[in-house]
Parts: C-alpha cells; structure tokens; sequence
C-alpha cells in the first residue's frame, strides 16, 4: 500500500523525506524496492528522456505516458506528476482539468506546479477539487526565459522575501508540500520553520523536510554537466559506456554469443534434415 499524506505529514520535524524522480516501470520499481518515500515524475523527462534542450516541450500526454508507468511500479512510495508547461498557467480552469486528467489517467497521488502567489489560486482549485498539490518554488525552470537562465534564487532580500511571501500563499492555498530549488541553505531553513507544509529541496541544503534528486544525475547517468547540488552515489555512465564497447568488441569477434548462450538440437535432427534436402535437390 502506497504511504499517504498523512503518513509523510506526520514526519515534518521529525525525519526527513526522501524523493527521487522516475520516468519509467522499471526504475519505479527498483526505487520502491530501496524504500524510497516519494517519486516524482518529473517534467525533468523533457532533458533526461526525451533530450529537449529545457522542459518547455513537455506536454500533458507526455506526463500521462510516463507517469502510468511509473504508477505501475511503484507499490509502496508516494507518487507525484508535473504539471507542464501551460498546462495550468492559463486559467483555474484549464489547471483543475489538466490536473483531473492526470490523476485520472496515471493513478498518482498527487501532481505537481511550479510558481508562488501568481499560482495560488490554482492550487486553491485543484486542492478544492480533491486533489493532493506539491508547489515548487525558488529556481522555477518553466520560467527559464523570464528568469534568464538557471540560477540560485533568494540571495537577495527583495527576492528572500519574495520567496517567503510565495511559501505562505501556496500553504494558504492548500499545497500540503513546497519543493524549494536552489534556495540558500539558511532561507530553506528559515521557510521550513514557519510552515506547516513539508518542504522538499533540491540544492536546499539539509534543513528541509525532505529532499529530492533526479535520478540520471544521483546515478552519474550520463557523462554531461552535474549540478553542483548533486552528489553522484554512482558511476553508471563509466559502466555502461564499458559494457557496451565489450559487447560491440565481442559481436565483431564472434566471442558473443557463446556454447553458453546458444540452443542445441541432436545430431541425428540435423542429419535428418541434411538428408531430406538432399533429396530435395535430386527431384
């Protein structure tokens, strides 16, 4: 049975979180089977899955798609679905009914939106509407443009505040939890103190509720820039560029397949065989 709200609320002050994203069965499975707590399925899939340059491409089908599969795999842990880019920003209307059709269509547990008190009111109707909403405030990268690129947000005091004014409308709001990304450490720290909402981060230092990491990133999946946020517990890049070079050098070699990965068949068969085609000929 997967954990509830309730069942990751009651852990705030208490023991953090954790989150990782999932894009597909497989990975979902192998994150619940570890215990994990919460998957996002994150629009992230625009750059690690589908090799968009940010995630504005992403769409809602999209979401469906991969968020179905992680659903699938995921028995235990918590699941999470964005919400795209214009996909809410339009209207309350168009929010609450992407964000239907999302829960609908996948069986998550809760979706996703990036934005603060430009946004609350949207979270206000999906939340009315029953349905469970993280906010993501802080580096917000459907905004990537407005904000000109990816960059630590609060480090100024109009922007600190800010962030905390955005904090408390999307609690006000409903939200039950705030993702904050790129946020210093001691204002992650200051805005998990006065609400009541867990806070997930991601490059917010340790004084959040919970944190999360893109799985390709945590796993060194691919040989490109890391975030300085990220710490990589893998190398999977290295292992799997090396397994995939072996296997080109042994297909070219005739090494691979093997006595051992082949299927036999009896001598008198193929003798048999060998006969009845010679017949063949001779007619």
């Amino acid at each position: 049975m997967r954990k509830s709200i309730f069942d990751l609320l009651e852990r705030k002050g208490k023991q953090p979180v954790s989150m990782l994203t999932a894009y597909d069965y497989h990975t979902a499975c192998t994150i619940d089977e570890a215990g994990i707590d919460m998957i996002l399925v994150g629009d992230s899939l625009g750059n690690v899955m589908l090799g968009y340059e940010n995630t504005l491409a992403v769409t809602v089908d999209d979401m469906i798609h991969h968020g179905a599969a992680v659903c699938r795999g995921a028995k235990q842990a918590f699941v999470v679905i964005d919400m795209p880019f214009m996909s809410y920003q339009v209207s309350v209307e168009d929010a609450v009914r992407n964000a239907g059709r999302i829960v609908k269509e996948t069986n998550c547990q809760a979706v996703k939106l990036e934005g603060g008190v430009e946004y609350a009111d949207r979270i206000k109707a999906i939340v009315e509407a029953g349905i469970p909403v993280v906010a993501h405030i802080g580096l917000t990268p459907q905004s990537v443009n407005a904000m000109g690129g990816y960059k630590v947000q609060g480090k100024s005091l109009e922007q600190a505040k800010k962030l905390l004014a955005d904090a408390k409308a999307v609690e006000e709001a409903g939200a039950f939890a705030i993702t904050l990304e790129c946020v210093p450490a001691e204002l992650a720290k200051l805005i998990t103190s006065q609400t009541k909402a867990l806070t997930i981060g991601i490059g917010a230092g340790n004084g959040c509720d919970g944190q999360v990491l893109v799985y390709q990133d945590m796993l060194g999946y691919n040989n490109g820039f890391i975030p300085k946020f990220v710490k990589k517990y893998a190398d999977l890049h290295s292992v799997m560029l090396e397994a995939f070079k072996q296997y080109k050098q042994e297909c070219e070699e005739r090494t691979y397949p093997a006595a051992g990965h082949t299927y036999a068949i009896s001598e008198e068969v193929m003798q048999a065989l060998f006969e009845t085609e010679l017949e063949e000929v001779r007619r």
